[in-house]
Parts: structure tokens; C-alpha cells; sequence
């Protein structure tokens, strides 16, 4: 085993110390920033690459009874009303319910429109399906930062806080 000389220990603990204070707010705004942003776009015709997707699928999943531009415009609302969640912090139980239901929502694509989806069924991915499934990182940092929810968080030295509670 490499023993590293004490000045990068030193170093690495700073920077990994540094990483579990801010990792998790900066992960919380930067996936607010993404959710605010394309939120945003849905709000003007054409801007969005999976305006038309969205717009089919939320008309699927409706049964047609909510016109497209009512539609999308509740999406579009939808997602920067996370984004801002996210972005402030604030009600953020309500604020990953909301995503959590969302990404259901733009997951559905996949079974609804799998030649859309997929070049090649199940392993070629088209553009929008490559949207689609980044949103498993999406969900996997509302799941991160859920944890964190009633006061949890990353720490650098796991082993001092279980000589604190051990």
C-alpha cells in the first residue's frame, strides 16, 4: 500500500472537507439551475428540443382532455417551480415530491414511444431518448439531496463522527 506524504493528506482533507460542506448545496442549485432553465424554455414555442415529446406524452397521459398549449404550459411551470425550490432551498419536500413526479412523467416516453426513442431497441438511444434517460442522474441527486432533508450530510472523516456516536 502507498503511504502518501503528510502535506497531500493535509491537502486531500481540506479539499474532501470542502467538498461534504458544499457538494450538496451546490448539487441542489445546480439541478435547480437545470430544471428553472429548461422550464423556461417550454414557456416559448420551438426553444425546447422536447417540447414535442412532452407535449404528446402529457396528452397521453391526460387522455387528451387538457388542450397542448394549457398543457405545456403547466410543465413549463411546473419545472421552474422546482427549479426555484431547488434553487432557494425552500419547501423542499414539496419541491422533490414535485420533481419526483415529474420525472415519472418523462420517463413514460420509453414505453409510449420506444421508435423515438431508440435507434436500436433497447441500446441505441436517439437524441430525445438520451434526454430521457440523463434524467436517472436527475433522479439520483433529488434522492441525494432528499437525504439531506431532516438535517443529514456528507461528512469528509466518517470515522470521527462514529468515534463521536460509536
Amino acid at each position: 500500500m502507498f503511504i502518501y506524504p503528510e502535506w497531500f493528506n493535509r491537502l486531500d482533507q481540506k479539499i474532501t472537507t470542502w467538498m461534504a460542506q458544499y457538494g450538496i448545496t451546490l448539487l441542489r442549485v445546480s439541478l435547480g439551475i437545470v430544471f428553472l432553465w429548461f422550464g423556461f424554455l417550454k414557456f416559448f414555442p420551438g426553444l425546447s428540443p422536447a417540447q414535442d415529446l412532452a407535449i404528446r406524452t402529457t396528452s397521453l397521459l391526460t387522455f387528451g382532455l387538457l388542450p397542448d398549449n394549457i398543457a405545456i404550459f403547466i410543465l413549463a411551470a411546473w419545472e421552474c417551480l422546482i427549479g426555484l425550490g431547488l434553487i432557494t432551498g425552500l419547501f423542499m419536500r414539496g419541491t422533490l415530491l414535485l420533481l419526483f413526479l415529474q420525472m415519472v412523467g418523462t420517463i413514460t416516453p420509453i414505453f409510449f414511444f420506444p421508435h423515438e426513442i431508440f435507434t436500436r431497441i433497447p441500446y441505441a438511444p436517439t437524441l430525445e431518448g438520451q434526454y430521457i434517460i440523463k434524467n436517472m442522474v436527475l433522479i439520483s441527486a433529488g434522492l441525494v439531496i432528499g437525504a439531506t432533508v431532516r438535517g443529514g450530510q456528507l461528512v469528509a472523516e466518517p470515522q470521527e463522527v462514529q468515534d463521536e456516536f460509536g
